[in-house]
């Protein structure tokens, strides 16, 4: 699988780290629910299709990048800088 990051053009999977989903948010209150905690960091879905990846240009350019991948067929739908992500509840709040 061949990754497009945003900085250094297409490269070989191997350069990178996947995190996991780029959807969860964190909750903006530290003192969240317990629960609230919980779904952020143990939950997630495991969708069939489109979905949005955090991964790591570990071994290029170091950056953070959004993949949307097609979990089905491995397709790779688009790629942009993970910067572009909201960081808690409230920077979505807001928009």
């Amino acid at each position: 699988m061949r990754l497009p990051c945003p900085h250094c053009g297409e490269r070989g999977n191997e350069e990178f780290v996947y995190l996991g989903s780029a959807d969860p948010v964190r909750p903006a209150d530290p003192n969240a629910p317990l629960q609230a905690w919980i779904d952020y960091v143990f939950l997630r879905d495991n969708p069939a299709g489109s979905n949005r990846e955090l991964w790591h240009h570990t071994y290029g350019c170091r950056s953070w990048i959004v993949v949307t991948r097609d979990t089905r067929t491995h397709e790779i739908l688009g790629a942009a800088p993970a910067r572009s992500l909201p960081s808690s509840a409230s920077s979505t709040a807001s928009k």
